[in-house]
């Protein structure tokens, strides 16, 4: 999103590394600097990972990660674990968050970063909020800041990055510092070695994949927690590495054989990535959207049903054989959202990719085993060009009766240009509530109520409890 706003354009030195422009930038953030559309989307975002986290309860990975915390953390804290509304501290609370926000797959994705940025920069930034008592409006501005640090760094590193490595575990790293330096009020300064200190222990590797292990809730909590710990380290004097991202030993060096500095600049104050940001309409990964969405249109343009096609071929783009190639006989239900046949076979015998459609059950269908033995995934030129700016999906069909029927589509749902209306995620976020038993209806309406008026908030320290739901202060924004 560019939008023309008063806000005057950044300055600096000559000399000014691309890191110092960035952490002079995201320390000059200001509510008012922000158009109405990327506060209204915000506002929209964290709902939508808020309920992804609570969706989270109960899942193994999580279960791990709140006994750790309650182990290794204190036992009382100021912020809240949503899962469990367990108080403890902010780092703990990220951790927890930030783990259970990427279980089901329905946390939100930047496009052209090819990153999922609210697993990261929410949980640590409403930790820290929590922490310091502060406003909606503090949360907002450092979320905002969180988007700009975790997409850009992420399309500084490039399609070569995320080949090997998962952007989210690395780029998220400096987005949750980011977001809780500018929190903070950290100076450009400090908030410049917050970045340092996140770079050096940024880390995730596709190879969990493979496995069907839990790494992937490992990225997202060690990312919100250790973003939240390097802003915190820098607030009180701890240095990190100036040129961590374009420096001979920084990340692009060891991480990255296409990084583009000029993506860490460019449209500094009038491109705002997170108003960029997609939200996930299938239950699954998203590099699968994109030719489920062209086969839904597909089958009920044509009235097909799933017992009468042969074979689908996914034409698809290269980020999705890397991701999705190596799951080729899914045994769970976290790797079978990473397969094309799987996800297309929900699609075809369901209607749908939905959260509840994904259980045990489904994994050992014979329906579904049959349709996912019929698909295949191809390189597709064109597609693979528009990647990842655009995520556009086709799909060829080859019926029982001989028929060969081809779709394609520009957009899948949830993309900016095709995006989610309030109602559409209100009715998402009830149901990520309900999946695990995270909240109750009657607490999720009041907790979308709040979040509609997030910034009006004087403090978000009783975000879950009805403390605080109806103290508000006037903004001539709010209307």
């Amino acid at each position: 999103m560019t939008t023309k706003t008063a806000r005057k354009p950044v300055t600096t030195s000559a000399k000014a590394s691309p890191t110092q422009v960035l952490s002079e930038f995201l320390a000059s953030i200001r509510y008012e600097d922000l158009p109405e559309p990327v506060v209204a989307r915000t506002e929209d975002l964290f709902l939508d990972w808020l309920a992804s986290a609570l969706a989270g309860k109960g899942s193994r990975p999580v279960r791990v990660l709140e006994q750790f915390a309650a182990q290794m953390g204190p036992s009382e804290g100021p912020s809240e674990v949503l899962t469990s509304r367990a108080r403890i501290s902010p780092f703990f609370a990220a951790l927890v968050n930030g783990g259970a926000s990427h279980v089901v797959e329905q946390d939100d994705l930047h496009n052209s970063s090819v990153m999922h940025p609210g697993t990261v920069v929410f949980p640590a930034v409403l930790a820290a909020a929590q922490e310091s008592g502060a406003s909606g409006k503090d949360l907002i501005v450092a979320s905002v800041a969180g988007y700009e640090a975790g997409v850009r760094v992420g399309e500084f590193l490039g399609r070569s990055h995320y080949k090997v490595f998962h952007t989210t575990g690395t780029a998220g790293k400096l987005a949750a510092a980011a977001g809780v330096a500018r929190l903070l009020k950290l100076d450009a300064d400090r908030l410049q070695h917050a970045l340092g200190s996140a770079g050096t222990m940024a880390a995730g590797l596709w190879e969990f994949l493979r496995d069907a292990a839990d790494s992937k809730q490992l990225h997202t909590a060690k990312a919100a927690a250790d973003g939240l710990m390097a802003a915190y380290f820098a607030r009180d004097g701890f240095t990190g590495a100036r040129r961590i991202l374009e420096g001979e030993q920084g990340m692009a060096a060891g991480m990255s054989s296409d990084a583009d500095p000029t993506r860490l600049t460019d449209g500094l104050g009038s491109r705002w990535a997170l108003a960029e940001t997609s939200f996930k309409f299938h239950a699954s990964c998203r590099h699968t959207h994109p030719a489920a969405d062209a086969l839904l249109d597909l089958m009920r343009v044509h009235h097909l049903k799933a017992d009468a096609v042969a074979s689908v071929t996914a034409y698809v783009h290269q980020g999705a054989l890397d991701v999705l190639g190596p799951v080729t006989d899914p045994q769970t239900i976290h790797q079978s959202k990473f397969s094309m046949g799987f996800v297309l076979a929900q699609v075809a015998v369901n209607g749908r990719a939905g959260l509840s459609d994904f259980t045990e059950q489904s994994l050992r269908d014979p329906r579904m085993r049959a349709f996912h033995d019929k698909v295949k995934m191809v390189l597709d030129p064109e597609i693979d060009r528009a990647y990842p700016k655009r995520w556009m999906g086709r799909v060829a069909v080859r019926t029982r009766d001989g028929k060969t029927l081809d779709h394609k589509i520009a957009t899948p749902k949830g993309d900016p240009d095709n995006t989610l209306t309030r109602a559409e995620l209100e009715d998402k976020a009830l149901r990520l509530a309900a999946y695990a038993g995270g909240a109750s209806e009657v607490e999720m309406k009041r907790v979308i109520s709040r979040i509609w008026r997030l910034r009006r908030e004087r403090d978000v320290r009783e975000f879950l409890g009805a403390q605080g739901a109806t103290d508000e202060i006037d903004d001539p924004m709010a209307d």
